[in-house]
């Protein structure tokens, strides 16, 4: 039988707010088991690209990343995001490791071919290295990965941090039982966006394909599906979206995915 693993990604206002940042990473230090952290950091990288003098550039919601880009994102994400996280679960008694894909080269990716938009220096998936993560588990380290991989060639590259997540438990599910967590600052899916409650606690194949007709399901909620089922139909046990407090076992106010 496989062990389990827990892959938990974080993101949203969740990791912006620095209460909420802590409240999180506390219960995420609770939890028993296997598990991985993946986090973001977009809205610092802006923050601090702006002070900079680097203008941000935007399309459909995702970032293009030049190489001025490239550096206060390797900085952000790498760096303060990355490390400010660990150092919290350290204070929380988990002992936890941050990673770039590029470390132990655990995430190997390509960057994006231009098509209709350049977006630059941004990397998808090739391939993840699911025993040098695994040994890290086994070796009591808990992995926290920024939203950054590599291609092999030296090049750093900007990589969607749901799509790390989605890739992460897709590539550890041929070791371990895996269940993907996407946390955030909503309850979960919601069927009317201004009804924080109005949580859909089940989504499978034919639902999704309803919401999306609908119209309730737009905007940043669609890639990160996309990704749900893209794990789904690669092995993954389990995909849950809601807030961080789903994590409690007595809360079950939260979408859970599946095929």
């Amino acid at each position: 039988m496989k062990q389990k693993l827990s892959i938990i990604k974080i993101g949203g206002d969740v990791i912006e707010n620095k209460t909420e940042l802590l409240q999180f990473l506390t219960l995420f230090a609770s939890l028993s088991g296997y598990k991985i952290l993946v986090h973001g950091g977009g809205r610092l990288a802006t923050q601090i690209a702006t002070k900079l003098g680097i203008k941000s550039k935007m399309v459909g919601g995702r970032r293009i990343t030049d190489s001025e880009t490239l550096d206060v994102i390797t900085m952000v994400y790498a760096g303060l995001t990355n490390k400010t996280i660990v150092a919290q679960l350290q204070a929380n008694n988990c002992n936890a490791i941050g990673l770039s894909g590029a470390d132990g080269n655990a995430i190997q990716a390509h960057k994006r071919p231009i098509k209709d938009i350049d977006y630059g220096f941004a990397g998808d998936v090739d391939n993840v290295n699911s025993k040098i993560i695994s040994k890290l588990l086994q070796a009591g380290l808990t992995p926290v990965f920024c939203a950054m991989t590599h291609d092999g060639k030296a090049q750093l590259l900007n990589t969607n941090a749901d799509t790390i997540a989605s890739e992460l438990a897709i590539g550890m599910s041929d070791i371990y039982e895996t269940t993907l967590y996407y946390c955030f600052e909503k309850k979960g899916v919601l069927r009317n966006i201004t009804d924080k409650d109005s949580v859909v606690k089940h989504i499978d194949s034919k639902t999704y394909q309803q919401l999306l007709s609908d119209g309730i399901i737009t905007d940043g909620m669609l890639p990160k599906l996309e990704n749900c089922f893209h794990a789904l139909n690669n092995n993954v046990g389990k995909v849950c979206i809601g807030h961080p407090s789903m994590l409690h076992l007595e809360n079950e106010l939260f979408t859970t995915i599946t095929l």
